[in-house]
């Protein structure tokens, strides 16, 4: 899926921790009318063009209010209470001033913004001057700041920052910093915040406020400023270099939720999603520089840099969350290159009641298609089917039993690849359905009535398989033709187009691009792909919450809904009973087979680390967490691979890869069932 590479590169523009620095004026930032101009036309177009059919009126600006709020102080730490009521008095006009070119509201509230950071930094420069933290004492600090309530005064916003730096201190003592260390380490932390917050110029906060209005339609309707615009051109033609994964701001921390195909962190395979990165150093032997706290763009700016060179970064693991121990990991930067997206296969070799298996996985990390080479009539251009269907040959010639499609992080991509992949494993018929901003429904199909593989099959997902990898699992799923195992998928049912505002403004400055959402997918069941996504037939265990890792983690998205299926004849190669019989096999795995007990003790450790959001501030109940976490990941590991079936170990019981583990085992139940 092409849109979700560009929440990387959107991220540096749309989001914001810190604002202005103590020296500029506070009238520096200006609306132009420029900016008017696009805001009338985003507000005439959004109007008439975006799927939800929904008018910027009163409630809707009651909505973009409230999110411009939050992407300037998400964290609740320098608006106060009474900050918040004055800003009332836009809650219901913001459609009436986009509409007249006024976005007034935009700069008048980044001006109070700018007011209270200023105050805040002053307050934390001295505290670190003065400050002398008693950790013997109980108290905590939430992390979850939509569980607190905005400030009463200044005196509370001072306490809260307060907490704030004694909890960085306090892990600074925890990795053996020494006092002296530690302020000169949140010392640099915090210049370095003041400085890029003094860098904001007028076109982020009109982006930041645009924004704010165009995801109050949905998530996936974005502004783009002349600046993004560039930056999400260069990820479409994947030309950006650095370790491969998709970041975001969560309150102090750049948090991974994402690693993306092909990329460096992939092929190491040890960054995860729920990583905290809290520093980065270049080469083997640079400083490590402290970004907690800083914006994502310039944490993005640290982790880029030229192909072959080094970056080292500190973080945080998901597995032992806020309280564990900090790690580091050398990444060489590389480009996410087409290849390395491109569909690749493999022989898993398995043994089972005396008999030797083949088992084919087939890892399929994007849907690509070089559409410039197809246009131009070149005979051999490049496409997700086309090699999928070689990789199948070459599979069937090695005498495979079965075969795995291995969707796992695959953020989707072309359309048309994901119906022409699904009619190698099925005759002819629907594949899905895609409905306008007009209600119009449009049936694409499969009219191909060749079946390139009508084998064993499996697909495996997670919760970063999206858009067209649903469409391609719901697809397989609906026409019984194989077994859906893994993590429920995404849930973005959604496609967008991006439009150049030039088009529409005519002015001597140059003007951004619109990105709108105006369709949505529906199975040939007719129930959306939105929100849900793909319900795996056999589901593994999950760290990753859908209301923090997916659709449904933005409050705005469209809304999951039922239209008429449409006609479809199911293959019957994968009946109820199949399923029933390949779930009780996979319930009885978790009984005898260790590995799999293991991992499922290791995900109930990330999730109950994901879900702590209160970090204490008392040195020996730290120590003592940090302890019981090192112990906790220590017994888990102390446990052998043990099958009382008695099974030789072969390259499948070597496979660290859980999910792929499992999804093979189910692979070979169904090769049985079907032998049977």
């Amino acid at each position: 899926m092409k849109i979700r590479l560009f929440v990387l590169v959107a991220a540096w523009l749309l989001i914001t921790h810190a604002a202005a620095g103590f020296n500029r004026d506070t009238t520096a930032l200006k609306s132009k009318p420029v900016y008017g101009k696009e805001a009338r036309v985003i507000a005439y177009i959004l109007d008439g063009n975006h799927y939800r059919k929904t008018k910027l009126n009163d409630s809707l600006s009651a909505v973009i209010l409230d999110r411009y709020l939050r992407e300037l102080d998400a964290s609740k730490t320098y608006f106060t209470a009474a900050d918040i009521k004055s800003f009332e008095r836009y809650r219901f006009s913001i459609d009436d001033l986009t509409r007249n070119e006024n976005i007034e509201p935009a700069f008048e509230i980044y001006q109070v913004f700018e007011k209270r950071f200023r105050q805040q930094m002053d307050y934390v420069m001295r505290s670190l001057v003065t400050e002398k933290f008693d950790y013997t004492l109980n108290e905590y600090y939430e992390t979850d700041r939509d569980k607190v309530a905005w400030a009463l005064d200044e005196k509370e916003l001072n306490d809260t920052w307060r907490q704030i730096i004694k909890s960085q201190a306090l892990s600074l003592r925890l990795a053996g910093k020494k006092e002296d260390e530690i302020a000169s380490t949140l010392k640099a932390r915090y210049e370095r915040l003041i400085k890029s917050a003094s860098q904001v110029n007028s076109e982020d906060v009109f982006s930041i406020y645009m924004n704010a209005i165009t995801e109050s339609y949905d998530p996936h309707t974005n502004y783009l400023s002349p600046k993004a615009s560039d930056l999400f051109k260069q990820s479409m033609s994947l030309s950006l270099e650095g370790i491969g994964a998709q970041l975001q701001t969560e309150n102090d921390y750049t948090k991974i939720v994402r690693i993306l195909p092909g990329g460096p962190a992939q092929k190491q395979g040890i960054l995860q999603p729920g990583d905290l990165i809290t520093g980065v150093a270049q080469g083997s032997d640079g400083e490590m520089v402290d970004v907690i706290g800083w914006r994502i763009d310039d944490v993005v700016k640290l982790i880029k840099g030229p192909k072959g060179t080094t970056v080292r970064l500190q973080y945080l693991p998901a597995a032992t969350g806020l309280n564990g121990k900090s790690s580091e990991i050398t990444i060489v930067r590389e480009k996410v290159k087409l290849e390395d997206n491109s569909a690749k296969k493999n022989v898993i070799h398995y043994q089972r009641n005396g008999q030797d298996y083949k088992l084919g996985v087939i890892t399929l990390p994007a849907f690509y298609m070089d559409f410039e080479a197809y246009q131009k009539g070149d005979p051999n251009y490049t496409s997700t089917t086309r090699d999928v269907r070689k990789l199948i040959k070459e599979l069937q010639a090695e005498g495979v039993n079965g075969l795995v499609m291995d969707l796992r992080n695959n953020g989707g991509g072309s359309l048309h690849e994901a119906v022409e992949l699904t009619g190698l494993f099925i005759k002819e018929g629907p594949v899905v359905q895609v409905k306008n901003s007009t209600q119009r429904v449009e049936v694409l199909d499969d009219q191909n009535k060749e079946v390139a593989y009508g084998g064993p099959l499996v697909v495996l997902t997670n919760r970063f398989s999206a858009s067209a990898s649903e469409i391609f699992a719901g697809a397989i799923q609906d026409y019984h033709r194989g077994v859906v195992v893994g993590e429920s998928t995404y849930g973005k049912g959604t496609v967008q187009m991006v439009l150049d505002l030039s088009r529409f403004v005519q002015d001597a400055e140059k003007v951004g691009e619109l990105k709108i959402t105006y369709q949505k997918f529906y199975r040939v069941t007719g129930s959306s792909t939105q929100h849900k996504g793909v319900t795996p037939d056999v589901e593994l265990p999950t760290p990753f919450s859908a209301s923090e890792f997916g659709e449904s983690s933005n409050p705005n998205a469209l809304p999951w809904d039922v239209i008429r299926g449409t006609g479809y004849q199911q293959t019957g190669d994968v009946t109820p009973r199949t399923i029933a019989e390949i779930n009780k096999a996979y319930q009885n795995r978790l009984k005898y087979d260790e590995t799999l007990k293991r991992y499922v003790a290791e995900t109930d450790v990330v999730r109950e680390n994901l879900a702590e959001t209160r970090i204490s501030l008392n040195e020996q109940t730290r120590r003592k967490e940090m302890a019981e976490q090192e112990a906790r990941k220590a017994a888990i590991g102390m446990d052998t691979s043990v099958n009382p079936e008695g099974v030789p170990v072969t390259e499948l019981e070597k496979l660290t890869d859980e999910f792929l583990r499992e999804s093979l085992l189910v692979l070979s139940d169904l090769i049985l069932k079907r032998i049977g």
